[in-house]
């Protein structure tokens, strides 16, 4: 019998809506919520009774839970890494566990997981402890995620780099905000990118970031930046990418575009489907939509300031 993995995030109650919609960005099915915060007003409008279990009125009416369920061939760990570092990034106190065990003994047990991947037209992802791989004319990025999100398995880094293919040019310069592991930064220094800036709020990231520029001899091009999304960020960029939550990316878009040349390319992704048209409404007035790309509820979006 195949064993699913639980994830149960615990969390404030007023921070349950904006928890939920960043675990759905690890798995688009199998969450359920627990809120307790109008149990006896809920419990009236759905059944008209009075009488409630006395186990549900002890709940802590303070405290949601996000429960996530993953198929037994999905990478757990890679899972709560992300969820840890993005909740951390909007301020959202959180307590993760799983079913078997308590977040701090799944940090070393993610290698098994991690096999080597062929994304796009060009590029190979290498786990940097693999030896054993073909890299059938690819460029071959190695990359050790550690505890930043990042190896190209979810279908949001697999837009992006596959979108990044198609845009970049010979010598441009790139800013990568919500960098995570690098992955994204890197894989375009390899491509051809003269330099790259990566922007994270996760110090645990920025680290990873720099270890994983110098694994791939690209450490001289790569500057890694320790902050809340631009705020320490300076110059212009030919291409800019933010692979993070749709409320980040409308909160960004607003002052991105004094980074921007007038031909820079915009990409956006870490967007559910249902929310892509709130973010295309968002930042219409400032943005000009030229390409959006799909992938099982995901939308990567690219465009170019008005």
């Amino acid at each position: 019998m195949t064993q699913w993995t639980e994830i149960k995030i615990c969390v404030d109650a007023k921070d349950i809506d904006k928890a939920s919609d960043i675990a759905n960005m690890v798995v688009p099915y199998g969450i359920y919520i627990e809120d307790y915060t109008a149990l006896e007003q809920e419990v009236q409008e759905i059944a008209h009774i009075d009488l409630i279990d006395e186990d549900l009125l002890s709940k802590d009416r303070n405290k949601a839970y996000v429960h996530i369920y993953l198929e037994p061939d999905v990478n757990p760990s890679e899972a709560l890494a992300f969820l840890s570092e993005r909740y951390t990034s909007e301020n959202i106190k959180h307590n993760i566990e799983t079913d078997t065990t308590l977040e701090e003994d799944w940090r070393n047990n993610w290698k098994k997981y991690f096999n080597p991947m062929a994304v796009g037209e060009k590029i190979l992802i290498r786990p940097s402890w693999r030896d054993d791989y073909d890299s059938q004319g690819r460029v071959v990025l190695n990359i050790d995620p550690g505890l930043a999100f990042g190896t190209g398995n979810h279908e949001t880094t697999r837009l992006c780099l596959e979108t990044i293919e198609r845009y970049l040019k010979e010598g441009d310069t790139v800013l990568d905000v919500g960098c995570g592991s690098g992955i994204l930064a890197i894989a375009s220094l390899l491509l051809g990118a003269g330099s790259a800036v990566g922007v994270d709020i996760d110090q645990t990231a920025v680290k990873t970031a720099v270890e994983n520029a110098q694994i791939n001899n690209v450490a001289d091009r790569f500057t890694a930046i320790n902050g809340d999304l631009t705020e320490k960020v300076t110059g212009k960029y030919n291409l800019i990418v933010a692979n993070i939550v749709a409320d980040a990316i409308m909160f960004l878009s607003k002052g991105v575009k004094e980074f921007m040349n007038p031909d820079t390319v915009y990409i956006m992704s870490g967007i559910i489907d249902t929310r892509a048209d709130e973010v295309i409404n968002a930042i219409s007035s400032d943005f000009e939509i030229i390409e959006k790309y799909e992938d099982k509820g995901w939308v990567c979006l690219v465009a170019k300031a008005k």
